[in-house]
Parts: structure tokens; C-alpha cells; sequence
């Protein structure tokens, strides 16, 4: 037997092969950007933003052309269009398209090429008309307007007829930009095109028969490949799905809250340019009445100056109905006449009784013969403070909703192209790392197989020159099948699981002891989480000031945040009548106050104890920052009266984080500390109390600082 079937090709270096990559992406990102400029210069009937992608599909393949197609349409979205993310998905559909029809050789020869512009055209004609029709109903480009209304005027419906035209429109435009990118392709010297194939072997490369070769093997059932996609979209699908379904939510519903503010304000507006003492002229005289004219042209004013507002009115309730004081005129329809009486809506039934005794209702949203509404009143007053009317805002929510189907249109096509670049990123390092070694390990024994002479010596010979170098199980199975043996398989899943082990019980004792104290301390409530948040805060300050970067580690911030929860763990040995005293403590009760340091820090130790010292890393922190936390920069602090540099930065972290919060936070013996009030102690306590860099990371990070405080039940201030 011989290795005949590995090939000669070498591995590019990293340098080279990330750097063709940039290189690649930027210059047809680029070029994209150049054929749109052109044609929108020129008023040209085509777009011309797609040619860079398809030669980056060409020259790269999957991966380069995906990201061509994202990236170039949110730079657009930034920088020009805000629309042009909707499209993304079309993008990222023609860069797939463009590198299957490459790879099989199908823009060889003019049908391939015809059928490849066809089905182009079809997704940005068709499909992009589609998204545009959900987006904006009959609503055309420019580009091809003029060809929808003849469309429309031979009989055609107007939703057939704009993605028809949009159709044709693509097709001279795919016509165009396929023709260019082929040519730029064919025009490139073929050693200059094989620096953008970028590969990824693991292993001693294959030549183009045996990949061939392989790629003809079936299996019995369902293929590694195709379960490997399967989980990859399974696994993206749920997170997508779960990100665009509460994206929307919290969009519409964040939509929702600002028009009712908005109508809020508006109806408190109204309200206040209506004179209560003059509603009963106003619904005898209507017009004639003094001032009226005046006021119906500012509530007009008010109507036109929202799409979102539908109707604007002011009613006086009476038993028999709503009588109509001012009705503002609406989308060419007359409001009704002063004095008219209009009947009560169902969905109003239940609040009546309330309007009819001059109260106030909470605002409605409502589908019923006005349309899906949302309805602001306002109450109108006289002199003598008796409620005489209502000013009513209905703001239309079919506009919002409207809105809000663009916006889960671009979400959704934003998530589809990065969807599919998941998909072939994720078959990419498959194919390299799982799917090629493993299909090269099964032709090597079925070589074997086939040559029974063959003797141990040359198979292990053959096995060595595959040199599978995966780095991962895949590579534990090739030195397995060579040497014959799977004790290190079994080795590494002892440890894997061991460490999982470890990790599960030291993060579920963070958890627990922290409840511990939180159970205890009537005072602290969410001090220990809050903590925590500021001293993130202050750290990711210090990383971007360069303050301490030698110890500020991912290791050390991460370990200091699982840890913060644990600083105040000693006080669980301080009785409850100290612990939760709502008056001043006295100096005994103080001292045994502060116990609770070294006992915090005894404690950690008895569990530092029990785990191996390599996994004990973030309890040496807990245990720095429950010993502690209570020490000044100027030595003045407890237990042990260190300074400076002395205490360890973790504590000084906390030391500014703990006193905040305890001077914004309610305790049962002082009241909360105004914000500002506890910054500038922060500020004055900076040098002697506290690290002054610490400090300083502290107060530059005040806009996060007040909203964690803010966002604390706690704080009463």
C-alpha cells in the first residue's frame, strides 16, 4: 500500500491567509459600494451593489461572500440608507448562490450563467418586492415605477405587477453585475486567485480525485455532514427565534409606552387651551363663540403635527352620550358639529360611571368602529374645580403596527444572513476539523482491508503521514486507531468531567452562602448583587483608563465579580440584635461589628481547604475581599490597619463600591444619601478612605453608577 492519495499542496501561513481574507472582503465591500455610487450618480435603471459580492463568493467562497453581502448593506444602513438592512438576507441568498453555481462549474458555459441570473433576479426582484410590500404596501422604486403603472394599467394587481417589474428590473441588473464580476474573475492570473482559496487542513492535504472520491461516499443512514448542519440551524434557529420574538416584543411594547406618554402630554395640552368656565358657550354656539375659532385652529395645529395622532377632541359626558365640544376634522373628514351628542363605545362601557362623575380613567386601547385607538382623556376644569370636560387624544396604533413589521422585517433578515453565515462557518471548521479526518481515517482502513499483505509496519507508516492535527477528539481517535489503544479518550473524559465537577459546586456555593447572608442582614436586602454590578463597572473603567492593566486580567475581574457576593459573608456570625440594631451601635457592639471581617475570611478559608489549589483561584479573592474591604488607603481602616498598595486592589475595588451603596441605600437606622450627596463623599474620601486611581474610576463612570443606584429598591432618595 502507498500514500499516493495525499497531495502536495502547503499549508499558507496565518499571516497570509488572514490577510488575503481582509483583503478580499475590504475590496469587494468596496466595490460593491462603487458600482452603487456610479449608478445612483448616473441615474442609472440598475443597482450595481452586488458585483463585489459575487466575486468575493467566487474567489473565497462561502464565508467571504456572506460577509461581503452583510457588511455592505449595514454600512449603507449607517451611512445613507436606513432600510438597506431589510435587504441583507438577499444579499447574503446571492453570495450562496454565486459560490454553488462557481463550485460546480455551472459559469463555465452560457446556461449556467443565464440560470444563475435568473434565479439572482428572482431573489432581488421577487423576494426583495416582497419584503417591500410587507414593509410598505404598493409603494415602488423609482427604478422601476414607471414599468408597475403600465403593468397596473393592463390589468395586472398591483402586487403582481410591482414584483414583475421588480423582476425584470433585476434581471437587466444581474445581467450587469454577473457579467462584470465573471469577467474581473477570468481577467485574474490563476496563482493570484488561489491566495484567496483559503483551506483549513488538520491533516496532510488530499488531492482532488480522493476529494472526489469522498464526497461520492454515502451513509447508511443520515451523514455526520448533514447532522452536523441539522444541530448547527437547530441550535441557531431556537436562539434566533427567541431573540427576534422578544426583540419585537420589547420593541412594540416600548413603542406602545412612548405614544401613551405622548398622547399623556398631549391631552394635558389640549386640555389646558380650553377654557372650562366657557364649555357651555362652546357647545351652544359652537363657532360664534368668542375664542373658538382660535382654539379649533390650535387643536388642528396639534392634530397635524403627528402621523400618530388620529382624532383629537373635546367631549362633555352626559348620561345620554359624549357632546361634542370641539371635533377636529380628520383625514378629509368633517368632525361633528358642536353641541352634537355622539353614543357611547362598548369598549368605554366600563368607565362611565367615571366620566360621568368628573374622575379620571386610565388610558384605553380599543378596536371598534374608530379603528384600533389608543385614547388619552384629559380632564377639563372650571374655575370652581369641578370637571366640566374632557380633551381626548386617540393615537392610531395601526401606524405602530405597521412600524413595528418593518422592524421585525429587518431583524428578521438581519438574522437570517447572519444565520447562514453561522451555517457555513460552522461546516467550514467541520469540514477541516471533523468530517475531512474522519473520512480519511475510514478510506485509509478500507485501503487496509483491501491489501490483507500488507504488513503493521507500512499501515503505522501510512497513518503517520496523514498527520491528523485536529487538536480535539478527532485527533484522540487517529493516535488511538494508530497505536491501538483508547486510554487517552477515556483519560480526557474523566477530566473534562471532573472539571465540570468542580465548577458546578464552587459557583452553587457562591449562590448559597450569599443567600445566607442576605437572609440575616435586614439592612443589606440587594447589597451584595449591587456591589458586585459597581465594582464591574469600575474595573471595565479602569481597563479602558490603563489604571492597573498589569493586574487587571480577565482572570482577576472575572474572579472578583463571581467573588463580590462573598465580602460581606462574616457577617452571618454577628448576632441579630448587633446585626440589625436600628440605632447607633455602641463601641462594643461596634468592635463585634467588625469582627465579621476576619470571620468572613475564616470561613472562606475552611473552603479553600476542601478544593484543589488550581481551581481555588477566585476563593483567594473572596477571601481578599471579606478580610478586607474595611481598610483605608491611610491605614485608619480594620482589622489590620494596612495602607496603600498594601491592601490588595480587589479590596480597594470594593472598599469604594461597599461604602456607596451603603450611604445611596435605606438602613434601619439613617436614611438614603441624596446621589450627589454620596458621589462628592466618594470624591472628598478619595486619597485618605480610598484608592485615589480607584476612586477616580469610580466618579468617571458616574452615568452607569446612577443607574445601577437608580435601579435599586433600596434607594428612597
Amino acid at each position: 500500500m502507498n500514500s499516493e492519495f495525499i497531495g502536495k499542496q502547503k499549508s499558507q501561513p496565518a499571516l497570509e491567509k488572514y490577510s488575503a481574507f481582509l483583503g478580499l472582503i475590504i475590496s469587494c465591500v468596496f466595490i460593491n459600494f462603487i458600482g452603487s455610487f456610479i449608478t445612483n450618480s448616473l441615474d442609472l435603471p440598475v443597482y450595481m451593489d452586488l458585483i463585489g459580492t459575487m466575486i468575493a463568493a467566487m474567489l473565497g467562497g462561502s464565508i467571504p461572500g456572506i460577509l461581503v453581502g452583510l457588511i455592505s448593506p449595514l454600512i449603507t444602513t449607517v451611512t445613507s440608507d436606513p432600510m438597506a438592512i431589510s435587504y441583507t438576507m438577499l444579499n447574503v441568498l446571492i453570495a450562496v448562490v454565486t459560490v454553488w453555481f462557481y463550485d460546480n462549474d455551472w459559469l463555465r458555459n452560457l446556461k449556467g450563467i443565464a440560470m444563475k441570473i435568473i434565479v439572482d433576479a428572482f431573489i432581488g426582484g421577487v423576494l426583495g418586492g416582497v419584503i417591500t410590500w410587507v414593509m410598505y404596501g404598493f409603494q415602488s422604486e423609482a427604478r422601476s415605477s414607471a414599468l408597475v403603472e403600465m403593468l397596473y394599467g393592463l390589468g395586472i394587481s398591483a402586487f403582481a405587477a410591482e414584483l414583475l417589474a421588480g423582476f425584470i428590473v433585476d434581471l437587466l441588473d444581474k445581467l450587469i453585475s454577473v457579467a462584470i464580476a465573471i469577467s474581473m474573475v477570468i481577467i485574474l492570473p490563476d496563482n493570484f486567485k488561489k491566495v484567496f482559496k483559503i483551506q483549513g487542513w488538520r491533516q496532510a492535504p488530499l488531492t482532488g480525485e480522493i476529494l472526489k472520491e469522498l464526497k461520492k461516499k454515502r451513509s447508511r443512514q443520515v451523514s455526520l455532514r448533514l447532522k452536523l448542519v441539522a444541530l448547527i440551524a437547530l441550535a441557531a434557529a431556537v436562539i434566533g427565534v427567541s431573540a427576534i420574538s422578544i426583540s419585537y416584543y420589547i420593541y412594540f411594547n416600548s413603542s406602545i409606552e412612548h405614544e401613551k406618554q405622548y398622547a399623556a402630554g398631549t391631552a394635558e395640552l389640549v386640555a389646558e387651551m380650553v377654557d372650562g368656565d366657557k364649555v357651555s358657550e362652546f357647545l351652544e354656539k359652537g363657532e360664534e363663540a368668542g375664542q373658538y375659532s382660535e382654539i379649533e385652529k390650535n387643536l388642528a395645529s396639534i392634530k397635524n403635527s403627528s402621523k400618530y395622532i388620529k382624532y383629537v377632541y373635546v367631549y362633555k359626558i352626559m348620561d345620554d352620550g359624549c357632546h361634542v365640544v370641539f371635533d377636529i376634522d380628520t383625514d378629509g373628514q368633517a368632525g361633528a358639529t358642536p353641541g352634537s351628542v355622539i353614543g357611547f363605545d362598548d369598549s368605554f362601557a366600563k368607565y362611565i360611571p367615571t366620566l360621568l362623575d368628573g374622575g379620571r380613567i386610565d388610558q384605553i386601547i380599543s378596536d371598534d368602529s374608530y379603528g384600533w385607538l389608543l385614547t388619552t382623556y384629559e380632564p377639563i376644569m372650571d374655575s370652581n374645580g369641578k370637571v366640566v370636560a374632557y380633551a381626548g387624544i386617540d393615537i392610531s396604533m395601526n401606524q405602530l403596527r405597521a412600524e413595528s413589521r418593518g422592524f421585525l422585517i429587518r431583524v428578521i433578515s438581519t438574522f437570517s444572513g447572519i444565520f447562514i453565515l453561522i451555517l457555513a462557518v460552522g461546516l467550514y471548521f467541520a469540514q477541516y476539523q471533523i468530517i475531512l479526518p474522519l473520512n480519511t481515517m475510514a478510506y485509509s482502513a478500507s485501503m487496509i482491508s483491501d491489501n490483507k499483505e500488507v504488513a503493521l509496519r507500512e499501515t503505522a507508516e501510512m497513518f503517520q503521514k496523514i498527520s491528523i492535527e485536529t487538536g480535539d477528539e478527532t485527533e484522540n481517535l487517529y493516535k488511538a486507531f494508530s497505536d491501538m489503544t483508547e486510554d487517552n479518550l477515556e483519560y480526557f473524559a474523566a477530566i473534562k468531567k471532573k472539571n465540570e465537577t468542580i465548577s458546578k459546586m464552587q459557583q452553587s456555593l457562591i449562590l448559597v452562602l450569599a443567600d445566607m447572608v442576605e437572609s440575616r442582614d435586614r439592612n443589606t436586602g440587594d447589597h451584595v448583587k449591587k456591589t458586585a454590578e459597581y465594582t464591574k463597572v469600575i474595573m471595565e473603567e479602569m481597563l479602558r483608563e490603563g489604571i492597573y492593566k498589569d493586574e487587571l486580567t480577565d482572570k482577576f475581574v472575572s474572579d472578583v465579580i463571581r467573588s463580590a457576593p462573598l465580602h460581606d459573608l462574616g457577617k452571618i456570625s454577628i448576632p441579630d440584635m448587633v446585626l440589625n440594631k436600628p440605632d447607633k451601635l455602641s463601641d462594643e457592639e461596634y468592635d463585634m461589628m467588625k469582627t465579621h471581617t476576619t470571620a468572613g475570611a475564616q470561613i472562606i478559608d475552611k473552603v479553600i481547604a476542601t478544593v484543589p489549589e488550581s481551581d481555588s483561584g477566585y476563593l483567594n479573592e473572596a477571601r481578599n475581599l471579606a478580610l478586607y474591604h474595611h481598610e483605608k488607603w491611610d491605614g485608619k481602616g480594620y482589622p489590620n490597619g494596612i495602607s496603600g498598595e498594601d491592601i490588595p486592589l480587589s479590596a480597594r475595588i470594593m472598599a469604594v463600591a461597599d461604602v456607596f451603596d451603603a450611604l445611596v441605600s435605606t438602613r434601619s437606622y439613617k436614611k438614603a444619601f441624596p446621589f450627589e450627596k454620596a458621589i462628592n463623599i466618594i470624591r472628598e474620601s478619595s486619597g485618605t478612605h480610598f484608592d485615589p486611581n480607584v476612586a477616580k474610576a469610580f466618579l468617571n463612570v458616574e452615568d452607569e453608577v446612577r443607574h445601577i443606584a437608580n435601579n435599586d429598591k433600596r434607594n428612597t432618595a
